[in-house]
């Protein structure tokens, strides 16, 4: 026997049964020869943190551009973040670990440069919209490994596909792993966001609504705690009674929701950082007209997109992969001019 097959009979014994069992999974799109030693998941999640597209969000926007600071968060960082607290959730419930770290390891891999400012940059500009779900998944099956994809597993593309949002027009994950990755994803980024903007003296905890504060703790490390145990003991006790899915009971899932309004009423869409969020749309959007107008000064792979799928998918596909870094030097190298000495 085989380690993976031992690895599959352990999950058969540990996973409950509502999880998903690396041996069902609904396969790849193209079929592959089983790994000796890793199930599918776990294939799929070396196959993330090992692409191109995922060492590119250390230099990612999460809120906070170009800060000084090493202290906060970056879209990489907040991915590991968002990761162990899924795990932490999926272990107690007693889901599938590997597939739950393969969905939270690639789930912001579509995120463009600065963030959600440089997607509503994109959503604004492409006929068919741009959300960062979407590309996700298109990074991971079309523009990857030059073209080839990662070839993931369904489960996967399922649960980074339905990660987003607090409401989703996609419905949720169809596994409870890719529904756990949603709602870490939120207790991640609303309350590491938080520390992040009292890290930056732009908010307090005396600035937080009481009312949540009151039902999640009083610090960071305690609303955490909180949301996380809410979610694994709720959940269990949903499953008990019949409820398939992954929730928040409604008193701590609607904290979470008075924290998220409040961060986004006066962080992410506040006056705080409007000049800062016009700065970095702006350049996105000139970065975008530029090769717009001058396709042919794009690398090769991505005029073979121009070519065949049109000009916005290919411009947009080289403008969501670009780091904050890469995209502010090549608005310089094109808008900024250079000093000669005559």
């Amino acid at each position: 026997m085989n380690i993976r097959k031992k690895i599959e009979i352990n999950e058969e014994n540990c996973i409950i049964q509502y999880g998903s069992l690396s041996l069902n999974s609904k396969g790849r799109k193209k079929p592959e020869c089983m790994d000796d030693v890793r199930t599918c998941y776990m294939v799929d999640r070396d196959r993330i943190i090992n692409c191109k597209s995922f060492r590119r969000l250390k230099h990612k926007t999460q809120v906070y551009i170009k800060t000084s600071s090493d202290h906060y968060r970056t879209r990489l960082t907040h991915t590991l973040e968002v990761a162990q607290i899924a795990r932490t959730i999926g272990r107690g419930i007693g889901l599938n670990e590997d597939l739950i770290e393969a969905i939270a390891l690639g789930h912001d891999i579509g995120h463009v440069p600065f963030a959600h400012n440089g997607e509503q940059v994109l959503n604004d500009i492409l006929p068919q919209g741009f959300r960062h779900n979407e590309n996700s998944i298109r990074v991971l099956t079309k523009t990857e490994k030059s073209g080839a994809g990662l070839n993931l597993s369904e489960e996967v593309l399922d649960g980074i596909l339905n990660h987003s949002g607090f409401s989703n027009k996609y419905g949720k994950a169809k596994t409870l792993e890719g529904q756990v990755v949603r709602y870490s994803d939120k207790i991640a980024y609303v309350n590491h966001d938080i520390d992040d903007s009292i890290r930056a003296k732009l908010l307090s905890e005396e600035m937080l609504p009481l009312d949540a504060v009151e039902v999640l703790g009083k610090n960071h490390g305690t609303r955490i705690d909180t949301l996380v145990k809410d979610c694994i003991y709720n959940t269990i006790d949903n499953l008990d009674k019949g409820s398939i899915g992954v929730l928040l009971s409604e008193r701590v899932g609607g904290a979470l929701g008075v924290l998220r309004n409040f961060m986004f009423e006066n962080i992410y869409k506040g006056e705080i950082l409007k000049e800062e969020r016009q700065k970095a749309q702006f350049v996105v959007k000139n970065v975008f007209k530029y090769y717009f107008n001058n396709p042919m000064t794009m690398p090769d792979f991505y005029k073979g997109i121009v070519k065949e799928e049109g000009l916005h998918i290919g411009v947009a596909d080289y403008i969501s992969g670009m780091s904050d870094d890469y995209c502010l030097m090549l608005f310089n190298n094109i808008y900024v001019p250079k000093f000669v000495i005559y």
